[in-house]
């Protein structure tokens, strides 16, 4: 059906790339469709078990698979067996400004396809939540939105709302999202699990990454790399945040990361030479 044009069509497309998660103990969430194909991004908050079901905006239910989490910065993949679904466009995230039009739609507290805008206040970490970049919003968010689209004024999606924290409501980038999305394609993660870390190398301060899990036949598994290790630089420029890693591998075809991590005493710096999208790792 071709929606009408205007906000208001607007509004209604992204409606309909909504779903509801039911789950854990009867809760219920929300998620987007980002692929038509079936593909859909939750908080991982959401889905605590590898199976959940999901309702359309037209009333079909399917049962959905988790195909992916990051516990770190809370999101889930889903897929199920569909086609044809309404996707949202997933916006670049980095082009918001402060004071600009935003919308959510979710399923709060039982309301189906519930909207809400607000404005953008700030974009950026938010003191006592890590170094996750958050959009942060005066929108009015309850329990079951988390997990749903939060999209500009054009209907593209910018972040997934996932909390509210003080009097605002935060939202895991877009960008993060697409990243997190694309990493899931085969060639395009390094098969690892990390957490942002505090620690000091050779008495400097500064972030890392530690490796929680290294998956066998991954790419960093081939360049050596194990778990416990911290990753402290990427191309000789030191990590600033999770997305540093994110940016670094994004794109296709062959292509090589240079990494820099500390393992054991952490005193002697070490490289590792990725390979993505061919080939094997090395590291020395």
């Amino acid at each position: 059906m071709k929606l009408p044009l205007g906000f208001g069509g607007i509004v209604e497309g992204l409606r309909r790339s909504t779903v509801v998660i039911s789950g854990h103990r009867g809760g219920m969430g929300s998620g987007a469709v980002i692929d038509a194909g079936g593909t859909i991004v939750t908080n991982n908050h959401v889905v605590r078990s590898p199976h959940v079901e999901v309702q359309f905006w037209d009333g079909r239910t399917f049962r959905a698979e988790v195909r992916s989490r990051d516990a770190a910065r809370d999101l889930a993949l889903l897929s199920v067996p569909a086609s044809g679904l309404p996707a949202a466009p997933v916006g670049d995230s980095s082009k918001l400004r402060v004071g600009e039009l935003v919308v959510a739609v979710g399923n709060p507290l039982g309301f189906i396809g519930a909207v809400t805008t607000g404005v953008v206040h700030a974009i950026g970490q938010v003191s006592g939540l890590g170094p996750t970049a958050w959009v942060q919003s005066d929108l009015q968010l309850a329990p079951g939105n988390s997990g749903g689209p939060l999209a500009d004024a054009m209907g593209r999606l910018v972040g997934i709302n996932t909390m509210i924290y003080g009097q605002l409501a935060l939202a895991l980038p877009g960008n993060v999202v697409r990243r997190f999305a694309a990493s899931q394609e085969p060639g395009e993660s390094l098969g690892v699990t990390l957490r942002p870390v505090p620690l000091a190398v050779n008495g400097v301060r500064q972030l890392g990454l530690l490796l929680l899990e290294v998956a066998d036949g991954g790419t960093a598994h081939a360049a050596s790399l194990m778990p416990g290790d911290i990753v402290v630089a990427i191309g000789g420029k030191s990590v600033q945040s999770v997305e540093d890693l994110e940016c670094a591998i994004e794109g296709r075809g062959e292509r090589v990361v240079h990494l820099q991590f500390v393992r054991g005493d952490r005193t002697t710096l070490r490289s590792a030479s990725v390979l993505l999208g061919a080939g094997r790792s090395r590291a020395a």
